[in-house]
């Protein structure tokens, strides 16, 4: 019968391989390495080990035999994996790269792992491998818009100067509507979340009618005020500004950063504000509703609540909208606004430079 190798354990690395093996944040292959020499130390032959730590008998040969050449450095670093250099002239390489920076597939927008490695008569692994070590994602697609305000940095400086440094004795809040908020009711039933299987839906729906979400964020405590409307004109946008009025206090003036939807800036609109000198309105650019802080709170909305519910009515969703916001302010969570207009001015520009727009309107 063939005995494994004695292990030994000097202190300081007994004490190093029972920390590996507690270690919760550790490396689960790490755990494991020192496992088996800790109990290949206390005697166990490898098949024991195996046995114990539910693993293969030739996995607790290898790492006791890693151990005992290599001590505690080969247990941490994994073993050099075979296979020679790569044999691809630097010529193939940067054609590649030039391809996959200056030119497109003649039947798709963009290349593929596959459709360059057919082109250049290379492995699909190869093209990963070059891509990979020089950050190239073909497959990526991300959005951008400029704003064509030409008083863009004058409302960009005011309004993160509200966030950065919001006024005394008064309340800075993000006011948007986010509309047509549809009721859908899945006609067949929802299949549940089981073990391997994602929860499932189906495509076909029943639209149950829809509603709009008026929402103020304050952006220092990070509270909401809501309300719903069947439709979003001037008339409902003044009962929300009541609203507003009603549930704040009344010694506090009141500054709202609004987008440039036209129903925000009529003479009726225009004629109450008057009336109510406490409010004062903060217009962010044209084109940059990025600015409006209540707009990612939308987005957790839609995320958390809207985008997989079932609303058999539209009563049923006006009134889930409302838990949604009660529950919310139970421990609202401010948004934490860090950027200057200074830092975001920088990258404006330098977006415009590298679409030689420079010297343009923001």
């Amino acid at each position: 019968m063939r005995v494994a190798a004695p292990v030994s354990l000097a202190p300081n690395e007994r004490r190093q391989l029972e920390s590996w093996a507690r270690g919760r944040s550790t490396p689960f292959r790490i755990v494991l390495r020192a496992k088996i020499v800790l109990r290949a130390a206390d005697g166990l032959q490898d098949k024991q080990i195996a046995t114990e730590l539910n693993t293969q008998r030739s996995t607790s040969a290898l790492w006791r035999g890693r151990f005992r050449r290599l001590r505690l450095a080969g247990i941490e670093q994994d073993a050099p994996r075979p296979g020679g250099p790569s044999t691809l002239p630097d010529s193939k390489i940067r054609a590649i790269v030039h391809d996959t920076l200056r030119t497109k597939p003649h039947n798709a927008t963009q290349w593929s792992v596959r459709l360059m490695a057919a082109r250049h008569g290379v492995s699909p692994d190869t093209v990963a491998r070059i891509w990979k070590a020089r950050r190239l994602q073909p497959h990526r697609l991300e959005h951008y818009k400029l704003s064509t305000d030409h008083l863009f940095e004058e409302k960009l400086r005011d309004v993160v100067g509200l966030y950065l440094n919001p006024p005394e004795h008064a309340l800075v809040l993000s006011v948007d509507e986010k509309t047509q908020i549809q009721a859908l009711d899945r006609t067949p039933a929802i299949l549940s979340l089981r073990p391997g299987v994602p929860e499932r839906q189906t495509h076909d729906y029943r639209r149950n009618g829809t509603s709009d979400l008026f929402a103020a964020l304050d952006v220092v405590e990070g509270r909401i005020i809501g309300e719903c409307h069947k439709r979003h004109r001037v008339r409902e946008f003044l009962a929300f500004l009541r609203t507003l009025d009603r549930n704040t206090p009344p010694e506090l003036d009141l500054h709202l950063v609004l987008d440039n939807l036209s129903t925000h800036k009529t003479p009726e609109v225009k004629r109450w504000v008057l009336r109510h000198p406490r409010f004062h309105f903060h217009f962010v650019p044209t084109g940059s509703s990025w600015l409006n802080q209540v707009e990612r709170w939308f987005h957790d909305l839609t995320h958390r609540q809207i985008r997989r519910g079932t609303f058999h009515s539209e009563r049923e969703l006006i009134e889930t909208l409302k838990l949604y916001i009660e529950r919310y302010n139970e421990v609202p969570r401010p948004f934490q606004w860090r950027a200057t207009a200074d830092e975001i001015l920088v990258k404006v520009t330098r977006s415009r430079i590298s679409l030689g727009l420079a010297g343009t309107a923001h």
